[in-house]
């Protein structure tokens, strides 16, 4: 089961920087994001979702990261400040509803930061 989280853990900020990309790619087009844009916001919602819950289960077997610094910077970035931004950006975007992805391409830039970290410290990179 971890080499499962381990490849979740790789691929969440891998799409975060995805949708990051595809934001400044539109903002320098000048023109929305396709459907699929949307598709893949919601597959890194549910990955996320995914990855929490894998992690809740390696946590109850007594598995735990190995990181160089606390330990808790492993469940923080990966799961609670991710899903907060999430919530936010969805409560952020009702209110800019001629742009809502611009919303979700600076929460995935936050994401990608907060994920990245989270797979550094799980894999014990200081």
């Amino acid at each position: 089961m971890s080499v499962l989280h381990r490849y979740i853990g790789y691929s969440v900020p891998a799409l975060f920087a995805v949708l990051l990309l595809w934001t400044i790619l539109s903002l320098i087009r000048n023109k929305q994001p396709n459907d699929w844009y949307w598709n893949v916001l919601g597959i890194v919602q549910v990955v996320v979702g995914l990855q929490v819950i894998v992690g809740a289960i390696l946590f109850a077997a007594g598995l735990r990261p190995n990181p160089n610094g606390p330990v808790w910077l492993h469940y923080v970035y990966g799961g609670l400040f991710p899903a907060a931004v999430l919530v936010a950006a969805h409560r952020v975007a009702r209110r800019f509803e001629e742009i809502p992805w611009i919303v979700f391409g600076a929460a995935s830039l936050v994401n990608f930061g907060l994920t990245f970290r989270a797979l550094q410290t799980g894999l014990g990179i200081d």
